[in-house]
């Protein structure tokens, strides 16, 4: 065999080494924490058995949920009975349930923080920030607005990269919109569930997933929200984003004709329908790409407004209906954080 020939086999055999070793390299691990909420089961019948559609796969390969902490609220009482429930199927997908936070932050590489009641969520995440874990937090992020900052400024200052979002903000047709599809949007309605949930803001507990819509195409700016009832009797919120762009929330009948999720956007250049559920996995994707280039889908400033959205919609409702300015909430938040520090 000529030297070069010898050396052609040499690289193909480094090259083949290579390839086997990443084929078979360990998944990155994920921990669950907080098992009171449907998503952990979906979520871990993605990382787990896989996609609905098998040709999904690669868009999720290389990860997989290991270990879970089981939490749930005694206030909220469909929180504290999934839990046993919830922890049963993960086992049953091979998840491991440990006995705290940092047991599960020592094991695995990223963490999806589930649990349903936003309360909590700021004790959850310290021993997350502690370990350096990237980390998405679902719905709602808080169970309050000077919570929401107080989470932001914890992760800016331990440089720990998170999100949090609805599937809802991922669908299809209303990334289409926020990607310029018609052009800036001047205005826009959406609609969704607004089940309350007396611990929370009434809309941070299911009307976020309307709202998050909403945000999506509309962007940050928004400078005052209205709150009232449409004729039916259902919460309305109109946010005025100023130089004539509004944008208006609205509860709908989980039985209305076409499904409960939806809405449109009204752009420079035509009108689109936005606010669709398109399931869970298009949300997962988002995740699996900041776990992949430690990057978030969507910015802090964005969340902290979304949700002062939400809460100057109390705020009206609070003040019979009058118009509150987001600038307010948001410092009145920010006093309220200040001093829990």
């Amino acid at each position: 065999m000529t030297p070069f020939l010898t050396r052609v086999v040499l690289f193909a055999a480094t090259l083949l080494a290579c390839l086997n070793a990443r084929a078979e390299e360990a998944p990155k691990k994920i921990g669950i924490i907080g098992l009171d909420t449907s998503h952990v089961v979906a979520f871990t019948t993605v990382f787990n058995k896989g996609p609905k559609n098998p040709a999904d796969a690669p868009k999720f390969a290389g990860f997989r949920v290991t270990h879970a902490f089981a939490q749930g609220s005694k206030d909220i009482p469909e929180s504290v009975s999934r839990v046993p429930e919830y922890s049963e199927k993960l086992k049953g997908m091979g998840v491991e349930i440990v006995g705290s936070i940092e047991q599960l932050c020592a094991q695995v590489d990223f963490v999806l923080l589930e649990s349903n009641d936003g309360r909590v969520h700021l004790e959850q995440l310290l021993p997350v920030l502690k370990a350096g874990r990237t980390v998405f937090i679902d719905k709602p992020i808080a169970g309050s607005l000077a919570d929401v900052i107080r989470i932001q400024d914890a992760a800016r200052k331990a440089g720990v990269t998170y999100f949090c979002s609805s599937s809802l903000r991922f669908a299809a047709g209303t990334q289409a919109v926020a990607q310029g599809s018609v052009g800036k949007v001047k205005s826009a309605h959406t609609t969704s569930p607004a089940s309350l949930e007396p611990h929370h803001p009434d809309l941070y507990w299911y009307g976020v997933h309307g709202c998050e819509s909403l945000y999506t195409v509309m962007g940050t700016g928004c400078v005052s929200v209205k709150r009232d009832k449409t004729p039916e009797g259902f919460i309305q919120v109109t946010g005025n984003w100023g130089e004539g762009r509004v944008g208006v929330y609205r509860e709908a009948d989980r039985k209305a004709k076409g499904g409960p999720y939806g809405g449109i956007a009204v752009g420079e250049k035509g009108e689109a329908p936005i606010g669709k559920f398109d399931g869970y996995e298009v949300l997962l994707e988002a995740v699996v790409k900041m776990f992949r280039t430690g990057k978030a889908p969507v910015s802090p400033e964005e969340t902290l407004e979304l949700y002062a959205f939400m809460e100057a919609a109390d705020e009206s409702k609070r003040q019979g209906g009058a118009e509150v300015k987001l600038a307010d909430v948001i410092a009145k938040a920010r006093a309220e954080a200040a001093k829990g520090k």
